[in-house]
């Protein structure tokens, strides 16, 4: 031996300087985890948007009338969306089952009968298939003033590219798209874009 100190080759104690790096790394790993993650769901939030067309005409549907036709003249049997044209239609695609579906309603009810006389027509699209709920039920328990009419095969559903619900779908009184939300709108919110309907 000729003296010479052992090097020491265990580093700096824990917590130092040297652990910084692989704190930042994990941080930054972190990070873009969740910019990645939000990338991939913000073509599903937006999809809807797209796949409704907004600035298009609206695709027109012929459903069962299955509740509150007299509001619109007629007593039963089906309901097509062209008829409607000259008004602004309001559109919620809606399910039974749907909690936010039970939020939305009330919200549309009130619009449809305070817009009404000034040419808003709002229509419930209930997405429940055969087996699955008794939206004619479900309307007049909850004293619902508004035509509803049921899309059992899911083609309204299918055409307006509704993927979660409520879906809310504003058409102008020439039948082109004005505005889809998706999730529950506030009554201010549906009042703005039916005044933009009108």
């Amino acid at each position: 031996m000729n003296g010479d100190p052992t090097p020491d080759r265990s580093g700096p104690p824990a917590g130092t300087a040297r652990d910084a790096p692989s704190r930042s790394t994990l941080g930054a790993l972190g990070l873009v985890l969740i910019l990645l993650a939000g990338f991939a769901l913000l073509p599903r939030v937006l999809r809807p948007l797209r796949a409704a067309g907004v600035g298009r005409d609206a695709p027109d549907w012929m459903l069962p009338l299955v509740a509150n036709g007299v509001s619109i003249g007629k007593d039963d049997g089906t309901l097509r969306l062209s008829e409607l044209r000259g008004h602004a239609v309001l559109i919620d695609f809606w399910a039974t089952w749907c909690e936010p579906c039970r939020v939305q309603a009330p919200i549309v009810d009130r619009l449809a009968r305070r817009w009404r006389e000034r040419g808003l027509v709002a229509v419930g699209v209930d997405t429940d298939g055969p087996d699955q709920g008794n939206p004619r039920a479900f309307a007049l328990s909850r004293g619902l003033s508004y035509p509803i009419v049921h899309d059992t095969v899911g083609a309204a559903s299918h055409a307006y590219g509704v993927e979660d619900l409520p879906t809310l779908v504003v058409v102008s009184r020439a039948g082109k798209i004005v505005a889809v939300r998706t999730g529950v709108t506030d009554d201010s919110e549906l009042e703005r874009l039916v005044r933009q309907a009108l």
